[in-house]
């Protein structure tokens, strides 16, 4: 450091910057002195200087700060927001108190399923149609029709664009969506009949349309000869042969027993198989008579569809029109909400009800259709948002 010389006086430090000016000018005077007087003999010397000089200025002048090397932070990626999914389809036609009614617990599969590529389209509906007896003569009771207009019937479900199907088909659309034509007809013939009767009142349409027909047999019969008429009609492989009970004459309620229950559901299995060698996935519940211990019990035995007496309407995949009381439509028709699975208890159409009833359904299934057309961006946004990270895209 620098001091005044008068050594009396209060010592005093001169600023550093002050020191490095100086410093410089006094290089600067040095240098300019030896470029006036250089020879040969000091070239060294004043090479010496200006690399002295070059590193004092160095040492004063501020060090560049390096460029920032900071990592960009992205922006936060956008939360998707699922809309809610729409309410199920109503129909006007369908009588207030008769509601429709779901059964796919999981929305995902369900959607999936719906309009995937090769499924069903929305808006495809079965009518099923129950046959009890039909009469070449007068009719004389309410649960016959005349051949006459079972006829009529068939070739009004064929000219408004029905096609029949059979039970594995109507089993495999109420489960999975899987494709059967938009409008489908289930023909399920109650009880044991002959041979002759298939062959008189539903062969006719099965050589011209390859309508197959289902026949709910009984299971406590020991007439063989009934037996192969009508193993040989199923090994055909167009009369689909399902259970209607074992003693079939005593309908299940709610107080009827485990026993009761398993020997009427499961003799007729029994029965099915030792005949026709056939397993029945579909139990037509003898009178409509159903409880909901009976189709816990059905399905343990596995079966896969019932179907009452309650001619409540179609149904659709994922849609089946239920009462949960007693109400005006059928004074005398069991609610089936209570016994909690849509699926074993299906609605069937009186025979000679049904044909007043084919122009509504047609009409439903269209109303369903484009119901489901309008809602579809907002399903597939609620599928793409909430389901395809586990079920994939739909294709």
């Amino acid at each position: 450091m620098l001091f005044f010389r008068n050594l009396g006086e209060q010592r005093r430090v001169l600023p550093s910057s002050f020191i490095k000016t100086c410093a410089v000018s006094l290089l600067l005077v040095g240098l300019i002195t030896a470029c006036r007087s250089a020879s040969p003999s000091t070239l060294d010397q004043s090479l010496v200087q200006t690399q002295a000089f070059e590193t004092a200025l160095a040492q004063i002048q501020p060090t560049a700060t390096p460029p920032s090397t900071e990592t960009p932070i992205p922006p936060p990626t956008a939360v998707r927001t699922p809309p809610a999914l729409p309410m199920v389809y109503q129909s006007t036609s369908l009588d207030p108190l008769d509601m429709p009614r779901t059964y796919i617990a999981d929305s995902c599969q369900y959607l999936k399923d719906k309009w995937s590529t090769g499924k069903a389209a929305p808006g495809t509906v079965v009518m099923t149609v129950m046959f009890h007896s039909i009469t070449k003569d007068a009719v004389t009771s309410g649960i016959q029709i005349s051949a006459q207009d079972q006829r009529k019937l068939m070739n009004d479900l064929f000219e408004s664009g029905f096609q029949a199907i059979n039970m594995q088909q109507m089993t495999d659309f109420m489960y999975t969506n899987a494709w059967i034509p938009a409008r489908s007809v289930l023909l399920i013939v109650d009880d044991r009949h002959h041979a002759e009767y298939f062959n008189d009142h539903f062969r006719p349409f099965y050589d011209q349309w390859g309508w197959p027909v289902v026949n709910a047999y009984i299971g406590l019969d020991e007439r063989q000869d009934l037996w192969a008429e009508n193993a040989a009609l199923s090994a055909e492989g167009w009369v689909d042969y399902q259970s209607h009970g074992y003693i079939h004459n005593i309908n299940i309620t709610d107080d009827s027993t485990d026993d009761f229950i398993i020997q009427e559901m499961q003799g007729a299995i029994n029965s099915l198989q030792k005949y026709m060698n056939k397993t029945p996935i579909a139990y037509i519940w003898p009178g409509g008579g159903f409880s909901r211990r009976a189709i816990e019990i059905g399905h343990e035995l596995g079966y896969k569809l019932g179907f009452t007496v309650n001619g409540r309407g179609p149904v659709m995949y994922n849609w089946v029109p239920q009462a949960d009381d007693f109400n005006s439509s059928n004074l005398y028709a069991i609610p089936e909400v209570p016994a909690g699975d849509p699926l074993m208890t299906l609605p069937r159409y009186y025979d000679i009800n049904a044909r007043a009833q084919i122009d509504t359904v047609r009409q439903l299934g269209e109303e369903a259709a484009a119901y489901a057309g309008q809602n579809k961006p907002v399903e597939m946004e609620y599928y793409d948002i909430v389901c395809s990270p586990t079920l994939g895209p739909i294709q």
